[in-house]
């Protein structure tokens, strides 16, 4: 089947010790089972409903990753089902998310989204923020922070695309945390040059939306 060969070939590449997030958003479960089959545990989703849908119908050792926009609203679908929220892009999510967390008796994992790049549409902290952040963890005692998540530019300038990366690199390390979400389908291999721990890929496996 052809996602569980995309699957396979792309494992082939990947290098050691980096984490793949295969991103299953509007996918069917038979897709995913494909990739599961073919040995994969972490999925991404980015739709509240969606996510904890398919993790109440599918194996329960999947690592669900949340990686989309995550509305105060929607924190009651995800912090039952995500292994990690990749996409803390506001100081009023996480104390949301914690206060949820607190609620349920649990410490939800959390990445936050830095903007490194040069487009306004996208979101999330400044770097200097993040670091700020990051040093007042404690306040926030129902979310653990894992590290930091970023898209770079959407751009065929890949020097631009491998600054960009560069840039989160320095901010997860000026955090202290250990990991680094960023890349998917089309500039991964220049993620994992620059230091991410973890990539998001989709297209690549599952095909195009």
């Amino acid at each position: 089947m052809a996602v569980a060969s995309n699957l396979l070939r792309l494992l082939e590449e990947i290098p050691s010790g980096v984490k793949l997030v295969a991103v299953s958003k509007f996918k069917p479960a038979e897709d995913i089972m494909a990739a599961y089959t073919a040995g994969q545990r972490r999925f991404g989703e980015n739709r509240p409903q969606e996510l904890a849908a398919k993790a109440a119908a599918l194996p329960a050792d999947i690592e669900w990753h949340f990686i989309g926009h995550l509305q105060t609203n929607k924190i009651k679908f995800v912090i039952p089902y995500a292994t990690l929220i990749e996409s803390v892009d506001s100081l009023h999510l996480l104390e949301a998310i914690s206060a949820a967390a607190v609620a349920q008796g649990r410490v939800a994992d959390c990445l936050l989204e830095v903007h490194v790049a040069a487009e306004q549409s996208k979101g999330g902290f400044t770097p200097e923020e993040a670091v700020a952040v990051a040093a007042s963890v404690a306040d926030y005692p129902g979310v653990r922070l894992r590290g930091i998540m970023a898209m770079a530019t959407n751009t065929s300038d890949m020097a631009r695309v491998r600054a960009d990366f560069r840039r989160a690199r320095e901010v997860q390390l000026s955090c202290g945390l250990p990991e680094l979400s960023m890349g998917m389908s089309g500039d991964w291999r220049i993620a994992c040059e620059e230091g991410a721990t973890i990539i998001r890929i989709g297209s690549a496996i599952f095909g195009s939306r």
